[in-house]
């Protein structure tokens, strides 16, 4: 925590632009904690309204000047940020906005799980924000035709994986789907009268109906025109890369240093194996040494909620030892809360406090279904990664810090490129201070660190056009074979996984650059206070690394090298 500072001009444009994207996307304000029951204008007049008031702030925000510090970062991470969502636009990229992940409907369908169901009137607000699904999903389709219309569609494979998404997320009348399920929760032992309960049940038909009217119009209208190839090509993927890491990097040099991290992450995590299995280092020793931990009864654990469980349980130590040794975490984020998601697409994500902290940062755990065991020693590190030091402690922190940042820079700032590089160095941290000794869990740490830098290879390589390892040309279908030889998960998890990838370019590899950024700068301020004569304290570099909030990487590396301490940079 820092002290208090006056709001300048700056903050002011700071905190109108979060209104602003609240007022285009209310489950942004879902996200951070004010209530509302709108969703977004998916429409192509809507992505123009949102373009004109990128412009607008852009306007506001040249023609201040900072007053400190915090001035300096925010003026120049807002500054890149705004220039970035209006080339975004110009690209047209919203009228293409489908992928399995992160696209609208995932967008819609995902900002349920984050409002409160306690009483009779938050499960109003929910009602509210069903019956508003037909509209949103209207828009969305228009923006989708006008794309078709100018040859600016999805890739085939993403349409096909989405339309199933929706139908599932739709349901059958024997099988409910997303909002039926949303719907059934809706009784008296989540605060909701029958009263409203029907209200609910009926608005979730409402939604359910819409997501299948999307399912067919996209089927029978944007799948004809879908994209054959799944690479964005070079100039999308520039474009996409920088927005996911907040720094131009150079791709080929990266897309290098990648195989060459792989190669790292493989040998690393095969000497590891010769720990486990004994012997000599051999062909298929790291499978043996899957087999043998998979086989080991005291490293699995059965049921979701044996496994949630598992997880708050890590968690919390944590958070305990670590605000005793390492950190200073505030008490309004010691709480963190571990969750299985609703959905069962697969994956982990991070969603964090509420801007007053009443609703706790929260690990989601998407679980593929017919999933019901879980490896520990594969998923600890994960726990660390999403959770302290990992995500929960970068995130939980800038929320607090109420005194120096404005609610931009506490709330929305920042890229892939920063929380989940940090998040992977936390995961090396942990290593580093003795969490990870047992063999078993560094070998699942290492799975992980290696499939993230398999991802750099094979983004990159796809949406490129790179050569491979072996001389053939990059394409989506020899993608999932690459992914298959070098991680070690179950099957829906990989496929969820590549497809991932096909459809959401630059996000994946943001991970390991963001990682390798952040140990960079780490290691740069080591060489600097060596040069100075003063002892380098590893403490003090996350301490003021992380009172910066989110940031782009681009604003990370000027600020930790103290391009603002003037205050005018």
């Amino acid at each position: 925590m820092t002290e208090s500072r006056t709001p300048t001009r700056i903050d002011a444009v700071a905190e109108h632009w979060v209104t602003t994207l609240v007022a285009h996307d209310p489950t942004i304000g879902t996200y951070i904690g004010r209530a509302n029951a709108a969703l977004p204008d998916f429409s192509p007049e809507g992505a123009f309204a949102l373009s004109h008031a990128t412009r607008e702030t852009l306007v506001s925000l040249l023609s201040t000047s900072p007053v400190d510090e915090v001035d300096a970062v925010t003026r120049a991470d807002l500054e890149s940020v705004l220039r970035h969502g209006l080339a975004l636009y110009d690209a047209g990229e919203y009228r293409r906005d489908l992928n399995v992940i992160e696209s609208p409907p995932q967008r819609i369908r995902d900002s349920f799980d984050l409002m409160p169901t306690s009483n009779d009137e938050e499960w109003a607000l929910v009602a509210e924000r069903l019956r508003a699904v037909p509209d949103s999903l209207a828009g969305y389709r228009r923006s989708l035709a006008e794309g078709v219309e100018r040859g600016q569609t999805p890739a085939i494979r993403q349409i096909e994986e989405v339309v199933a998404q929706l139908r599932r997320t739709a349901g059958t009348p024997n099988e409910p789907g997303f909002f039926g399920k949303l719907a059934a929760s809706a009784d008296p032992a989540s605060g909701a009268s029958s009263s409203v309960a029907l209200e609910v049940a009926a608005a979730a038909a409402t939604a359910s109906s819409a997501y299948r009217e999307l399912a067919e119009f996209v089927a029978r209208e944007v799948a004809p025109q879908g994209a054959a190839s799944d690479a964005f090509g070079r100039e999308r993927y520039e474009l996409a890369s920088e927005g996911f890491l907040g720094a131009r990097v150079d791709l080929d040099e990266t897309y290098e240093w990648g195989l060459e991290e792989l190669a790292r992450m493989t040998h690393e995590q095969e000497r590891i194996a010769a720990e486990i299995v004994g012997g000599p280092l051999r062909s298929g020793i790291v499978e043996e040494a899957i087999a043998r931990l998979d086989a080991d009864p005291a490293r699995r654990i059965r049921g979701t909620e044996a496994f949630r469980e598992w997880m708050q349980a890590k968690s919390d130590r944590a958070v305990e030892e670590l605000g005793v040794t390492q950190f200073d975490i505030p008490s309004g984020i010691r709480r963190l809360d571990c969750r299985i998601a609703a959905t069962q697409e697969g994956g982990v994500m991070y969603t964090g406090p509420s801007d007053d902290l009443s609703r706790p940062g929260t690990m989601w755990w998407s679980v593929p279904a017919g999933v019901e065991e879980f490896s520990t020693w594969r998923e600890l590190t994960t726990v660390y990664h999403e959770g302290v030091p990992g995500h929960h402690l970068q995130i939980g922190q800038a929320a607090v810090n109420r005194g120096s940042l404005n609610e931009w820079r506490r709330q929305l700032a920042g890229t892939s490129g920063h929380a989940e590089g940090w998040a992977l160095y936390a995961e090396r941290l942990m290593d580093e201070l003795g969490y990870l000794n047992d063999p078993a869990d560094r070998l699942g740490m290492l799975d992980g660190q290696r499939m993230r830098a398999a991802r750099v290879v094979l983004d990159i390589g796809v949406h490129l056009g790179k050569r491979r390892p072996d001389g053939r040309v990059w394409d989506g279908d020899s993608a999932f074979e690459f992914f298959a030889q070098h991680v070690h998960i179950d099957p829906q998890s990989l496929r969820f996984e590549v497809l991932r990838y096909l459809g959401w370019a630059g996000q994946a590899p943001a991970y390991k650059i963001g990682q390798r950024i952040w140990e960079n700068l780490r290691f740069e301020a080591a060489e600097r206070a060596e040069s100075e004569g003063r002892e380098f304290s590893v403490r003090d570099f996350h301490r003021d690394a992380l009172s910066l909030g989110g940031v782009r990487l681009d604003t990370l590396q000027r600020a930790m090298r103290g391009e603002f301490a003037s205050g005018r940079a």
